[in-house]
């Protein structure tokens, strides 16, 4: 694992992609094979990729840039470079839609440190992830997170999930138009791990019974702009974030790594 997979991720791209009907294992191996160090040499982060446990047409993928300059200057690299030229059109004959985009600040960052990322031909034990992406009012993204980290994740964690990370929307425009972000549509999102499917129902059917994590989910979600979209994933072979299983114990919630309100 290069030294940029553990660098500090202060901008996040969280990726959607809407495939050709039975091209998801065509890309993923694909990406996996040829994507992931050649953009880590130009200093971008890929914590994770994922396939999406609802749709089998649907391929899930995260990608950290220390800033937005930097972002800029690694996108023009790798789009530019040689690696993406020799493999575009086969990336994109499995594609229907890749600009499901939204573009993120820190909150509660991913913790990278120490994690392997499995060489090509090796598997490494995977629990499940799952995703929340709340839609937000203008100006509510500080307040609505504080009130997550203070009401809900708590109640969560002491069900069996464990929070990999958080973050809201980066306000800043989107500096490489060659790929479009769904810009002005301010979000929460969370990502928790769990040890196994077995681990990840059991929290269900926690979070679904138990009356009090009920309310204060409900109480939560009551500040919310609309219903969230909640995703189901599957880390890929190679995918650095694989559920709670090589996590280490979590971070005190505290004063969050973002200090300006949107």
């Amino acid at each position: 694992m290069s030294a940029s997979a553990t660098a500090a991720i202060g901008v996040l791209e969280l990726r959607q992609y809407t495939l050709r009907p039975g091209q998801r294992d065509r890309l993923v191996t694909l990406f996996e094979r040829a994507f992931i160090e050649s953009q880590e040499a130009l200093g971008i982060a890929l914590p994770g990729q994922f396939a999406d446990v609802a749709d089998a047409d649907r391929f899930v993928w995260l990608r950290g840039f220390a800033d937005m300059a930097a972002r800029a200057h690694a996108l023009a690299a790798f789009y530019d470079g040689p690696v993406w030229r020799a493999h575009r059109d086969e990336a994109n004959a499995t594609m229907i839609d890749s600009d499901d985009v939204l573009l993120l600040r820190t909150w509660q960052p991913f913790d990278l440190r120490g994690l392997e990322r499995a060489p090509a031909g090796r598997t490494l034990p995977a629990g499940p992830v799952r995703a929340m992406i709340c839609p937000l009012r203008p100006g509510s993204a500080r307040t609505v997170a504080q009130a997550f980290d203070s009401r809900v994740r708590p109640r969560w964690e002491a069900h069996g999930a464990q929070l990999l990370g958080s973050w809201i929307t980066e306000p800043a425009r989107n500096n490489f138009p060659r790929l479009p972000v769904r810009e002005d549509e301010p979000v929460f999102v969370w990502f928790a791990g769990f040890a196994d499917e077995a681990s990840h129902a059991r929290w269900l059917h926690a979070i679904e019974t138990d009356p009090a994590t009920a309310e204060a989910l409900a109480r939560w979600q009551a500040n919310l702009d609309g219903p969230p979209q909640w995703l189901h994933l599957a880390p890929t072979a190679r995918s650095l974030l694989r559920g709670a299983i090589e996590v280490r114990s979590p971070a005190p919630v505290g004063v969050p790594a973002v200090v300006d309100p949107l």
